[in-house]
């Protein structure tokens, strides 16, 4: 846990998404150190999942590469464990329940503890239905993050209360992808989670630019960023990793 927490005490933390394996886990391991190297606080892994359901289209199609390409959920471990050899940084991965219900829970959950994974992020997994994976969680010290969406409402602070690791804050309704414009009152969501507890929050989906990172990051402790990052490794294939570095310093010099 308290490397996550060491994620939020350099001024706003920037968190990276990376689809493990698309193009190729080699490519994923130097895009992940490239972010590293240029400020990212947090790197979110993604295990490639079938059918997952909060991507829009850009990871979507991401997953497919990965999977196509032959990547498996071992594969994505042996991956961790390499990056653990040359990072501290603090790591989640951000799949879904079935991928850890179809490996064991228990499983998986103890392998994420021995290679140094900080914490798991599911959403498709209800606030409601989270006792499936928390006791577990907790028994090897891996933070199971929560999201609050802008449907939450009245469940703001019960979601917040319990948090653990961060609070994964999802800026619009809908599937991640970059956006224009985010017309939600972040704000609000913000105050209300800050009323209920003090463990930092984030805010991802739709967020692509600096100056969005920005607006996101006076709101509140961090910003997100998936779909962008996935984007540039798309169109520049085995040579992203140097133009993901850039990308990554252009979105942290934004949050200093």
């Amino acid at each position: 846990m308290n490397r996550i927490k060491k994620a939020f005490q350099n001024g706003k933390a920037f968190i990276a998404f990376i689809t493990c394996g698309d193009p190729d886990l080699q490519t994923t391991e130097a895009s992940v150190l490239a972010a590293v190297q240029n400020g990212a606080d947090l790197i979110e892994l993604g295990i490639p999942f079938s059918d997952p359901t909060a991507e829009g289209p850009v990871i979507q199609a991401a997953n497919l590469r990965a999977l196509t390409g032959g990547v498996t959920t071992d594969r994505v471990f042996d991956l961790v464990r390499r990056l653990r050899t040359q990072t501290d940084t603090p790591m989640v991965f951000m799949t879904y329940a079935n991928v850890v219900f179809s490996y064991g829970a228990e499983r998986f959950i103890s392998t994420c503890a021995e290679i140094g994974i900080d914490g798991l992020i599911l959403p498709d997994l209800p606030f409601e239905e989270k006792g499936e994976f928390g006791p577990i969680c907790r028994k090897y010290g891996i933070a199971l993050v929560s999201l609050v969406a802008p449907t939450s409402e009245g469940r703001i602070s019960r979601i917040a209360a319990e948090a653990e690791g961060f609070l994964y804050i999802v800026s619009s309704l809908g599937v991640t992808g970059t956006r224009s414009e985010i017309k939600t009152d972040l704000a609000s969501i913000v105050a209300a989670v800050r009323k209920a507890t003090d463990i930092p929050c984030a805010i991802g989906f739709g967020i692509s630019t600096p100056e969005q990172a920005r607006k996101m990051a006076d709101i509140a402790d961090g910003t997100i960023v998936g779909s962008a990052i996935v984007k540039i490794i798309e169109k520049y294939g085995k040579d992203a990793p140097t133009h993901v570095g850039e990308y990554v310093k252009s979105m942290k010099d934004a949050l200093r």
